[in-house]
């Protein structure tokens, strides 16, 4: 962002309870963390259950704060040191709707693609290696960490250069509607879904409401606009034709990065599927002939990492003219099976830009991940620890144990499983099924963390794992102490749960 103080203020509906000394002078960027402050920001004071931003509106003033958005009265002493450093104090009716539509004025400004992306899980993965595929080509601003909400999504915008290539805008949801609003702010003229999973089903009731939640990003886009959809997602095609996609002139192209996409294509080089678009769409793949980008001759090394080979073909005809297929081959450093297919969606961004193959599987081979996500680390008595800790659902779980199965270890192989939120009527069911992949990856030893991780080990003991290698403890810290004082030198040990379980707790404590 960029944006003179008086231009600001108007944008976030405001009037100055402190004149600037210069109405003119530019504003470069926006936090709510007094901490984060660097000079030349505004600083929005929100309000929160514990602290008040306005609290800290002199201590982000001393940081270099210009302008300070505030929804109520400031401390005399905040207001004292914005006259005295020539700064503005701008008066909103509420800071977080202010930031709302600071951002969407800003969006205006905008000249680079804003490409949204959701889906129930693989989200902030595959926005980092779209980022990373773009960034080859030109400046990319994306989503810090998995700020995906009605805070992060704004503060991704006003990150953004006003010449900036593409945004990349990740976008959570809790309920219905949510991603609309989200849409309505981020305007994106680009749209990508992972998947349709199991996550927030306590909230939604069913997967089909998941995919109509989802679909609120394919709804939004306009026409000419590109549509990028999992081709091994069952609830892909149900998206499609719920926006209305090719009623309404949006493109659409299909990633596929699953182990069968490879058959799949190589059908199709033969002839077109038939497809009877009258049929039902719950349930149903996409039409694989709309197939752009897939993956061919897929294997995981010791240390769980794939190698396959990129392929893709000619966009954007869709979907004349499917005879020239380029390959590349990539190796990801990211670890496991499902990385693929989040691969295959950055190639398939990729390509629609116009970028050649190689450049984007050069890419997606440098891409690192971030902490918490199947990130590998080696403790100094010789313990491997897969770090998947930030959160989990029934079908990130079954990924991340499949890449564990793949890894090699000297020693054994120890899962530290926890609860898995949000899962409402299928809890039970998610968490044995759960317990049953745990078994089918041949772990030696399985921790299960919290109530409803009893169910993970039900789960794991009727599928035939011994019961005197299953432990169910009540917390992150009673799995740390049991971990310290069971784990040896050569075991791996994968750590996964949903965040609320607090299982960073288990890998700091074995790696610090």
């Amino acid at each position: 962002m960029l944006l003179p103080i008086g231009e600001l203020a108007q944008a976030a509906g405001g009037s100055f309870d402190v004149e600037p000394a210069d109405v003119g002078e530019q504003i470069c960027g926006l936090t709510w963390d007094s901490r984060d402050v660097r000079p030349g920001e505004a600083y929005a004071a929100l309000p929160g259950e514990r602290v008040d931003g306005r609290d800290f509106a002199r201590a982000a003033l001393r940081a270099g704060a210009r302008v300070v958005l505030t929804g109520g009265p400031l401390p005399a002493d905040a207001l004292d040191e914005a006259r005295e450093r020539g700064a503005a104090v701008v008066r909103v009716d509420d800071a977080a709707a202010a930031i709302a539509r600071l951002a969407g004025a800003w969006r205006g400004h905008l000249g680079g693609r804003v490409i949204g992306l959701t889906g129930s899980s693989g989200k902030t993965t595959t926005k980092n290696l779209v980022r990373d595929v773009l960034a080859v080509a030109f400046p990319v601003t994306a989503t810090a960490a998995n700020q995906n909400n009605e805070l992060g999504v704004p503060k991704t915008l006003l990150s953004a250069n006003a010449d900036d290539g593409a945004v990349v805008v990740e976008m959570g949801m809790r309920g219905t509607g949510q991603i609309a609003q989200l849409c309505d702010l981020a305007r994106p003229e680009w749209g990508l879904v992972t998947n349709v999973g199991t996550s927030h089903l306590e909230l939604l009731g069913s997967r089909e409401n998941i995919a109509r939640a989802k679909a609120e990003l394919l709804e939004a886009l306009p026409e000419g606009g590109w549509a990028f959809l999992n081709g091994d997602d069952d609830y892909a095609a149900f998206m499609r034709d719920h926006a209305r996609l090719r009623e309404r002139g949006v493109k659409v192209a299909v990633y596929d990065g699953s182990p069968e996409a490879a058959g799949r294509m190589n059908l199709l080089r033969g002839a077109k599927l038939p497809y009877d678009d009258g049929e039902a769409a719950r349930g149903s793949a996409v039409r694989r002939s709309d197939a752009r980008v897939w993956a061919e001759d897929i294997a995981l090394d010791e240390e769980g990492r794939a190698t396959f080979c990129l392929v893709a073909t000619h966009f954007p005809a869709i979907p004349e003219s499917d005879s020239v297929v380029e390959r590349a081959s990539c190796t990801l450093s990211l670890r496991g099976l499902h990385n693929v297919a989040n691969a295959c969606a950055a190639a398939a961004v990729g390509r629609a830009l116009g970028m050649p193959l190689p450049a984007i599987a050069a890419a997606l081979a440098a891409a690192q991940p971030e902490s918490g996500r199947a990130h590998v680390l080696r403790t100094v008595s010789g313990v491997t620890v897969m770090d998947d800790s930030y959160n989990a659902n029934p079908d990130s779980m079954r990924a991340s144990l499949r890449t564990f199965a793949a890894m090699r270890a000297e020693g054994r192989k120890i899962a530290v499983l926890g609860d898995m939120g949000e899962l409402g009527a299928y809890s039970d069911e998610g968490h044995l099924r759960v317990g049953a992949d745990a078994a089918a990856a041949g772990v030696d030893a399985l921790v299960c963390v919290g109530p409803l991780a009893r169910g993970i080990a039900r789960g794991a003991r009727e599928a035939g794992l011994a019961a005197e290698r299953i432990a169910c403890v009540p917390d992150a810290a009673a799995a740390l102490a049991f971990a310290r004082e069971s784990v040896r030198a050569g075991d791996a040990v994968l750590v996964k749960a949903s965040h609320a379980v607090g299982l960073e707790q288990v890998v700091e404590g074995l790696v610090g």
